[in-house]
């Protein structure tokens, strides 16, 4: 089966998410299809997006499971931002959450060890 995802993230104030999602990332985005919209794409057919929507902004919650689980969190620390919490589930399974400026929550997951 395969499967195509564009996921939203309403934002209040674009440039400044524009700016922490860079930071986040690692990159600028991937295309900028209008003025209020800012896409990447993180796999193949797999995609994060903000969009300028005041009132709906921090209400999203993603969670992108990675297989360089250290390298992407040490990467985003290098860039300037701290999760707010790292958790390690019984099975070994480690999540470390972001929230944006809006309080949007993004978190990485990683298979154990």
């Amino acid at each position: 089966m395969a499967v195509d995802l564009f996921a939203g993230i309403p934002v209040n104030d674009y440039a400044a998410a524009l700016t922490w999602y860079e930071r986040l990332l690692g990159s600028p985005p991937t295309f900028v299809p209008n003025d209020t919209e800012a896409v990447w794409e993180l796999a193949e057919h797999r995609h994060l997006y903000i969009e300028h929507r005041p009132g709906r902004a921090g209400h999203a919650l993603h969670t992108v499971f990675v297989d360089d689980f250290d390298t992407r969190v040490a990467g985003i620390a290098e860039r300037g931002l701290e999760p707010v919490s790292r958790e390690t589930y019984a099975n070994g399974v480690r999540k470390a959450t972001y929230h944006d400026p809006d309080g949007n929550e993004i978190q990485f997951g990683g298979a154990p060890l």
